[in-house]
């Protein structure tokens, strides 16, 4: 039987709507998806609601992620903000409800808590008989992700699935998925048939320096301190969507020629898959969907400035994997780059650990499991007053997080 299907990601960053993306490309290849619509869920709200989600998180991400560090540890007990955040979703986002229940879709899949939370609302209300899955595109898992009501919850990793487990979701609600990237990552590509399409020495480090696709990074301080590094290196620096870094950093590489000879300065590309299959390192910020999408390339990273929070804790799962390195400190940046260039069998270690916990194949794994037949007929789970309560319970002995 043909289904209907509704993907809802929130542009907050940008992640959540690029693992909405690869979901899009993964349930376009089933043949039994008779519609198919995938839409921000911000586009049906007003411009004030708008700007306190995208441009106030980006405001902060630039200007105090202390705060938002604070906010995250803070708001992280379960259904704590609940009524607060329900409240105020609601009364922003009447058209976006409206349209749900006007599509009635069978299948809906939210890459963010905030649709999450409203197809939950109009499933508990009996406006909406929906399968309803929460992708979460994090290493962990925040409180804000608890739905009351849902079918199916699609996690990283085997810690986080422990961690719900605990809390008191039923095991067989919970799979890990990986977080969904892009199919192009499924492919193995060969380093030196990449590197010679993308015009890259073939025998010189390459390191990548990625400002994510909204360009928020400390990209200018990195490329600074390789302007008189003096063994032979490639670097790749994305600004994404930031022109105004990308114009910044040009103008710099003018008053450096031998760094610039050495370097290629990109924009927001489609093709980051090639770009992170050609290189050694890859220098920034460990956000969900850049972090997968390392693992799917093998790629071994060098953290900078993670933002409290979120961040944060993918930065801790990646340390301890033994996938990445953290430098705290920029002005030591070049000699911990050289430490791993030096160490030719420990990066090659760091690779292999990457690969081990890759899952390029994520976004198909949800599609099939969503479009399985038994997986359509499981009852509701629908977390009752006493329910919360255990799992507020439970969340208040986990002990090492903080």
């Amino acid at each position: 039987m043909s289904k209907k299907v509704l993907i809802l990601s929130v542009s907050a960053g940008s992640g959540h709507v690029r693992a909405a993306e690869a979901l899009e490309k993964a349930f376009r290849k089933q043949s039994n998806v008779s519609e198919l619509v995938n839409v921000d869920a911000l586009k049906f709200t007003n411009k004030l609601f708008r700007d306190f989600y995208s441009k106030l998180y980006t405001e902060l991400v630039e200007r105090a992620p202390s705060f938002l560090g604070w906010w995250y540890k803070m708001s992280d007990e379960p259904w704590k903000t609940d009524k607060m955040r329900l409240m105020l979703d609601r009364l922003n986002t009447a058209p976006l409800l409206k349209f749900i229940e006007k599509f009635r879709p069978d299948i809906t899949v939210s890459t963010h808590f905030l649709p999450a939370e409203l197809i939950s609302h109009l499933i508990a209300d009996h406006k909406l008989v929906a399968h309803h899955s929460i992708v979460v595109t994090d290493f962990d898992f925040h409180a804000m992700w608890l739905s009351r009501s849902f079918h199916r919850y699609f996690v990283a990793l085997e810690e986080t699935k422990i961690h719900l487990q605990k809390l008191g979701l039923p095991e067989d609600r919970i799979t890990v998925s990986g977080i969904p990237i892009d199919p192009a990552f499924e492919e193995k590509l060969s380093r030196p048939l990449i590197r010679n399409e993308l015009g890259l020495n073939l025998n010189e480090p390459v390191l990548l320096i990625s400002a994510g696709a909204l360009g928020i990074s400390p990209v200018e301080v990195i490329v600074d301190q390789f302007a008189s590094y003096p063994r032979p290196i490639q670097l790749v620096v994305v600004c994404g969507r930031n022109e105004e870094l990308r114009k910044n950093l040009s103008q710099k590489l003018e008053s450096l020629p031998l760094l610039a000879a050495r370097t290629k300065l990109l924009g927001y590309t489609t093709e980051m898959h090639r770009w992170m299959a050609a290189s050694d390192l890859l220098i920034g910020k460990p956000g969900g969907l850049t972090t997968s999408e390392a693992l799917a390339s093998g790629l071994p990273m060098v953290i900078v400035s993670p933002i409290p929070g979120q961040e944060e804790r993918n930065s801790d799962h990646l340390l301890e994997k033994g996938i990445a390195i953290k430098c705290n400190e920029f002005t030591t940046l070049t000699y911990k780059v050289g430490q791993l260039l030096d160490s030719p069998e420990r990066l090659e270690q760091m690779r292999r650990n990457a690969l081990k916990y890759a899952k390029p194949h994520a976004a198909g794994t949800i599609v099939h499991t969503l479009m399985q037949s038994e997986s359509m007929q499981p009852a509701l789970i629908e977390i009752d007053k006493e329910k919360q309560r255990e799992i507020s319970e439970n969340a208040r002995g986990r002990g090492g997080r903080s």
